[in-house]
């Protein structure tokens, strides 16, 4: 996996498509039998209701075949996106919400999409439930769900977090996960950033030295057996993290430190 702190894969599920679509003509042919019985005070009200049900059907299929033909226009203009953060302890990389959200954002919605995140309970333990309604300007809307693990746990099966914060990444892997499966949208790490410009050499160095730096850290966290110690790694790895200007890699690293330092507190082994 690509993604830090996530334990195993999220559960992704997405409706089928409708591909039976009405044509215009009858849409309208429907309309004029509305109009129609409308104006005749001896319609048979069960026969109206009918009526409007099948056209309130047919507009449905038809707001569903634009929300289809705009989905195939926008993913034919999303190039592959490269990948702009390192998670340390898979020794992996992965494109974040922001690179995604960057690049992604003007096409979809210059084709008339518009996301929209909700949570509800998931039915797997420990999991949180994610969902994206994703709404197009024809009145379409297509929901999309994701149960991610939010238990706290590190790759390692260790606990690296609290449950709050544990809630709160789950739900930006499943944003990531969502918005990646909804556009099918490829991950290159050798690409450009996804909109034709090139990356800078020495951002790519700076982001190895940063992450063998941080792959030190946690070696040596491991070893840590009194919270003193803890306190002073801490010190030490903070400036140098601070300096590599890689918030991802700062706050994993403070994450573990937190944990490892309640566990000595609470004399159980780091």
């Amino acid at each position: 996996m690509s993604a830090a702190l996530a334990p195993t894969e999220p559960e992704v599920f997405a409706p089928k498509a409708t591909l039976v679509l009405p044509a215009r003509n009858e849409i309208a042919t429907v309309l004029h039998a509305i109009t129609a019985a409308a104006n005749d005070p001896n319609v048979d009200i069960d026969k109206m209701e009918r009526l409007l049900g099948m056209h309130e059907r047919m507009h449905a299929r038809a707001n569903e075949q634009k929300f289809n033909a705009a989905m195939t226009k926008a993913q034919a203009a999303m190039a592959p996106i490269s990948a702009d953060a390192v998670n340390p302890q898979t020794r992996s990389t992965y494109a974040s919400f922001a690179q995604l959200d960057r690049v992604l954002r003007p096409i979809y919605t210059k084709n008339g999409f518009a996301l929209s995140f909700d949570t509800d309970d998931s039915p797997k333990e420990n999991h949180i439930r994610v969902l994206c309604y994703v709404s197009h300007a024809a009145g379409h809307v297509r929901t999309y769900r994701c149960d991610m693990p939010a238990d706290g746990k590190g790759a390692k099966g260790g606990d690296v977090m609290t449950k709050t914060h544990a809630q709160g990444s789950a739900m930006t892997y499943s944003q990531r996960y969502l918005l990646k499966l909804i556009f099918n949208v490829a991950i290159g790490e050798n690409d450009d950033d996804g909109n034709g410009a090139g990356s800078n050499p020495s951002d790519v160095r700076q982001a190895t030295d940063a992450d063998r730096l941080a792959d030190t850290l946690f070696h040596r966290l491991r070893g840590v057996k009194t919270d003193g110690e803890a306190a002073a790694l801490w010190a030490e790895g903070a400036n140098a993290l601070a300096e590599t200007k890689r918030r991802d890699l700062y706050t994993e690293f403070k994450d573990a430190v937190i944990a490892h330092r309640r566990k000595l507190k609470a004399g159980g082994r780091p």
